[in-house]
């Protein structure tokens, strides 16, 4: 440790002596029943030395129905003429040569690719679902549906990037942080922004997707394991009881604070103490919100959770690991987490969305893994009142190629033309937006791009994508960018 940083290095030492980092500050199970801390233990709204908790709950700029979005992320980008924009053209073109630009302004010749899904109309809006997502069909009439979407990069990383921040280039705060930013959290007890990932791994670009960015650290998400402890390195160390673990959180945040007093204007000090004070509460609070026991034998058959791996592929997990996810999401909006982020899809090639090694068997691997689960979630927040003010969101990075890639009918990636859906939280049910061409390949009517889609989500949840803004490198920066975004208005509510 550098001791020659004055005040700063002198704290720190200290609290490397006191054991005060997150796993110092961590206990474990429930809090003692005598009432040591007078029941239910909460961290304060202002922070010790009188600062204003970064988390604090703000009003937004207008009143928008959602107060909690849950954002189903399908890394490796989904399949659009597959799962949901219906093209019969693509199918009696099938197998016709084209140019194609499979690059950025890489146009070469590829032959068509018909999809072998069956698509049907579904509810009364009559949406098209393909017969790879039967359960999710039943809710047809609950899906905000655009298929006119673009990006601008051709790379799964950079495209992550900028589908989670607005930027393809790392660095930049993430939308869960945008929300915390702007609204706060309900919550002193759990992060207000949670982030879940696949078992099989987790997206290209790492944690950059969940970021804060430039904004002070409180404002990015946290990584709930699914099984098992929530958090890694939370355990206490030996012989911490809960009053010493107290009384080592507010000594250190007092030190903090008197420093903070004296440097106006470094947020980073206040998001070190709540974050303190938040390890405290997450002992507590994560392993209960985690805690699927109390959840009916319905609930969990419903989502699917009790289900064995199916034995057709080696790669399927089958709806358990994405099930369980799904419902602790619903437990966490319920207990006033903002923001959650689920990651379908981890490792590489077939291991995730991405399908070129065979569009078809990409679709048996991760549709059975989705389908139920998110057709419970959506039923399960309708049957608790929460659909209303919690909108989800469903897509990936990108969408696939209209043409056939390798010798097993794969698609190559596609940010030219892609499908989003969004259920609850105002979002309008039963609708269709965009359209791509002919064959499923590029967005030609009501095209939009992913900022339009931020602003959508942002306006949702009442905030006003010109006016949240948060000043860095001498400007105002925003979620979407110096291009002025368009609400998507045909998907939102009246």
């Amino acid at each position: 440790m550098n001791k020659g940083h004055g005040a700063m290095g002198a704290r720190r030492q200290f609290l490397w002596q006191m054991g005060a980092g997150f796993t110092g500050l961590a206990m474990t199970g429930l809090l003692e029943e005598d009432g040591f801390f007078g029941g239910r233990a909460r961290a304060a709204n202002v922070l010790p030395g009188g600062l204003e908790h970064p988390l604090e709950e703000r009003a937004p700029h207008r009143r928008g129905p959602a107060k909690a979005c849950i954002f189903l992320f399908m890394y490796g980008g989904p399949s659009q003429m597959d799962l949901f924009d219906y093209k019969p053209e693509l199918q009696r073109r099938h197998g016709q040569t084209i140019d194609v630009e499979q690059r950025r302004r890489d146009v070469k010749p590829g032959k068509l690719l018909g999809s072998r899904r069956v698509f049907r109309r579904h509810g009364r809006s009559g949406l098209w679902i393909s017969d790879a997502l039967p359960h999710l069909s039943r809710h047809a009439d609950k899906l905000a549906v655009i298929k006119s979407l673009y990006a601008d990069s051709f790379a799964h990383g950079s495209a992550m990037l900028q589908l989670n921040s607005g930027r393809i280039q790392q660095g930049w705060p993430s939308m869960g942080s945008w929300l915390a930013y702007g609204l706060g959290s309900p919550s002193r007890n759990l992060p207000g922004y949670v982030v879940m990932l696949d078992p099989r791994g987790g997206p290209i670009s790492g944690a950059a997707n969940w970021s804060a960015g430039f904004m002070p650290a409180a404002y990015q998400g946290t990584v709930f394991r699914s099984a098992g402890q929530p958090l890694l390195n939370l355990d206490p160390g030996p012989g911490h009881t809960p009053a010493m673990q107290r009384d080592l959180i507010d000594a250190a945040n007092q030190i903090n604070a008197e420093h903070a007093a004296a440097h106006p204007g470094h947020t980073e000090l206040q998001a070190r103490i709540a974050s303190y004070e938040l390890a405290f509460q997450l002992q507590r609070e994560a392993p209960e919100a985690l805690d699927l026991s109390r959840e009916s034998a319905r609930t969990l058959e419903m989502y699917g959770i009790n289900e064995g791996r199916p034995g057709d592929h080696p790669l399927a997990l089958g709806p358990a690991p994405f099930g369980r996810q799904c419902l602790i999401a619903r437990r966490l909006v319920e207990r006033g987490v903002r923001f959650i982020q689920i990651y379908h899809g981890g490792g590489h090639q077939q291991q995730n969305w991405d399908a070129h090694f065979g569009v078809e068997e990409n679709l048996r691997i991760h549709c059975p893994e989705i389908d139920r689960p998110i057709s419970a979630l959506l039923q399960d927040l309708e049957q608790r009142g929460l659909l209303d003010s919690t909108v989800v969101v469903w897509g990936g990075e990108f969408g696939r190629q209209a043409i056939s890639q390798g010798d097993k009918d794969g698609r190559d990636h596609n940010p030219l033309g892609f499908t989003y859906w969004m259920a609850g939280g105002g979002a309008r049910g039963g609708t269709s937006h965009g359209e791509t061409d002919d064959i499923g390949q590029a967005a030609v009517q009501d095209r939009h791009h992913i900022r339009d889609l931020h602003a959508t989500l942002l306006h949702l949840m009442g905030l006003d994508p010109s006016r949240l803004t948060y000043f860095y490198g001498g400007l105002d920066q925003k979620l979407t960018g110096v291009v002025e975004p368009e609400v998507i208005h045909a998907l939102v509510g009246a």
